[in-house]
């Protein structure tokens, strides 16, 4: 997806994530949930997978990296959040995710999401 130019963090910069800030006594999945309702229209349950630290030019955050379980309802993007939107396979994120005009902490949570899908499943 391509950010709104209208946002104050990487406007107009590609991303693969959708959310913001947890609030007081809200769980990260909770959160992610709301997030993919306000910015894609979407009711699903989401699964978390992991957190990290990131560090960019709008300071450090804690980053939670959520899967949607089931996704096979169409989006409604909010335009104030979103001016583009599209299906990519892997090699096609592969092949855009370090261009200039990525946002960083996408670009960092992709990433780790690989890295952590690659993993070895532990007993």
């Amino acid at each position: 997806m391509r950010r709104s130019e209208r946002l104050t963090r990487f406007p107009g910069h590609y991303d693969v994530l959708v959310g913001d800030a947890v609030g007081v006594d809200e769980s990260y999945e909770d959160a992610a949930a709301r997030e993919l309702t306000e910015e894609l229209g979407l009711r699903l349950p989401v699964r978390f997978m992991f957190k990290f630290f990131h560090r960019d030019a709008t300071g450090p955050v804690w980053m939670g990296v959520h899967e949607a379980l089931v996704v096979n309802h169409p989006l409604a993007p909010d335009p104030e959040e979103i001016s583009w939107h599209g299906w990519l396979t892997s090699a096609e994120t592969d092949a855009v995710v370090n261009r200039p005009r990525f946002a960083p902490g996408g670009r960092e949570a992709m990433y780790r999401y690989q890295e952590h899908r690659n993993r070895p499943a532990t007993p």
